[in-house]
């Protein structure tokens, strides 16, 4: 009997033994999820960011960023009327993505900083393995490329990667890569730095007019959320404080709030701080906090020496809000979804506990329960062991068979890549490990979960415990 037909006999057993397994139940899409442990009746304090943590924008924000900063482009930096052509791809990117500002490629990385083949792009066009390897010589990036810029990600003159953490960037991407692909099929000679830049600098040009546009009509750009104000009733029944610390305009926030709240949101809140130039309101030693007149919209010069509810403050440093409410460490809990700016410093530097909303779980975790998804999942956990455990046998006959092993696993990472996005997978997951995001999400987070009204489902004392994962060097399975 040939060693061939032994493995062809191994295959078919693992094939029947993966059939009789049972499915893993589904995952909760409202659940909230902890890379920490967390004790919610340590928590005196919560905080929040406001866009994409109390306001979830629908695909139409998308659709108006991206059309404003077309019109800029055009407009102020001269770019080819054509581009008013180009449209917006919905679906195209995804968040956790990075740019590559000097070669014009947008690209997926995991935790290992390996690229994931059939993750990158230049413009719309897929690069093959080949290509990629000839531009970057190898497939794991050196760290000084990637991380070369401070932990807020921001871009400054010796940034040669940006990482893509927030939901703003998917349409400035969606946006860079048309026209980038509109440069190529016209054979129209560019640099990509500059057009990355003109791109950034007029998708962010445009936020003033986006705010304008989304406070005259909030129902067509912000979800309702129907718990938000039950959220809020049961912590202030539960005796804990509230803020709010954002990077957007008072007006914005303000229509937004009253579509979420009602006309008496602020009366939730002990303190509000807008325009707070995160990462910056985190970092910096020493930036006066001043309060907002709302009924003339200017900045009143008087010096704040406390926090009053019902006023509305304007910049600042969490310094100085920890210096005037006596807010500090881990009775401070503060969500936001952008892991840098609002989450980093706060955790490394301040000792606060943070949560992350991350609307696209909802998304992965409806594809996560699939039976489809869940039996190509486990098929190809088992395909894999199975070649793990032959991968050593000699002979022609022998390495055909797992040749043909070894396509039948690709083409299952590949099926699964692309339930989730076509061009780019997972948010969290590459082919063999987490995403580069989903790194530093686990890191600055503590926990996580789609909509910070998921927090409902548990009560105020409760406490978040992290999976016991199983290290390489432990058992299998804790369950014989």
């Amino acid at each position: 009997m040939s060693q061939g037909s032994h493995l062809e006999r191994a295959y078919i057993k693992t094939k029947e033994k993966c059939k009789s397994k049972k499915l893993p139940q589904d995952v909760n899409v409202k659940a909230v999820f902890a890379c920490n442990e967390l004790d919610l009746k340590e928590v005196k304090v919560y905080g929040f960011d406001y866009d994409y943590t109390l306001a979830c924008y629908k695909p139409s924000l998308d659709f108006l960023l991206y059309n404003l900063g077309r019109q800029i482009l055009i407009e102020k930096y001269k770019y080819p009327k054509e581009i008013e052509q180009l449209e917006y791809k919905p679906g195209f990117a995804v968040r956790g993505l990075h740019y590559d500002i000097e070669k014009g490629i947008l690209l997926k990385l995991d935790s290992f900083l390996q690229i994931q083949f059939g993750s990158v792009y230049r413009g719309l066009t897929p690069l093959t393995d080949r290509d990629v390897l000839q531009e970057y010589k190898n497939r794991i990036i050196p760290i000084a490329y990637v991380e070369n810029h401070s932990k807020n990600a921001q871009v400054d003159a010796h940034s040669k990667m940006v990482h893509l953490a927030d939901l703003f960037s998917v349409p400035e991407m969606g946006l860079l890569c048309n026209v980038a692909d509109y440069f190529e099929r016209n054979h129209i000679d560019y640099h990509p730095e500059i057009l990355f830049r003109d791109v950034k600098n007029s998708v962010k040009s445009s936020h003033p007019v986006m705010h304008k546009i989304v406070a005259q009509n909030v129902a067509d750009y912000i979800e309702q959320s129907v718990d938000l104000k039950k959220f809020f009733n049961r912590l202030i029944a539960a005796d804990k404080k509230l803020f709010l610390v954002t990077n957007s305009p008072y007006k914005f926030v303000n229509k937004g709030m009253e579509l979420l709240v009602g006309e008496n949101w602020k009366d939730y809140f002990d303190v509000v701080i807008v325009q707070a130039r995160k990462p910056r309101f985190f970092t910096d030693e020493s930036r006066p906090i001043r309060v907002y007149d709302e009924q003339s919209g200017a900045h009143v010069w008087d010096r704040v020496s406390k926090l009053e509810k019902g006023k509305i403050y304007y910049e600042g440093t969490v310094k100085q809000l920890q210096d005037l409410t006596g807010w500090r460490g881990q009775q401070v809990l503060y969500f936001g979804d952008h892991p840098y700016s609002d989450l980093a410093d706060v955790t490394l530097e301040h000792g606060w506990r943070t949560g992350a909303i991350i609307n696209e779980l909802t998304h992965e975790i409806e594809t996560l329960n699939r039976s489809e998804f869940k039996e190509n999942a486990n098929w190809l956990q088992m395909l894999t062991q199975l070649i793990e455990d032959h991968q050593d046998c000699e002979g022609a006959e022998d390495q055909a068979v797992l040749a043909k092993w070894m396509n039948e696993r690709d083409q299952l990472r590949n099926d699964i890549k692309c339930v989730f996005n076509k061009q780019f997978g997972s948010v969290f997951r590459t082919y063999h490990n987490p995403t580069y995001f989903s790194r530093r999400l686990f890191r600055f987070a503590d926990i996580y979960t789609s909509s910070i009204t998921n927090l409902l489902n548990y009560s105020a004392s409760h406490t978040f415990y992290p999976r016991r994962g199983v290290m390489p060097h432990e058992y299998t399975s804790y369950f014989v």
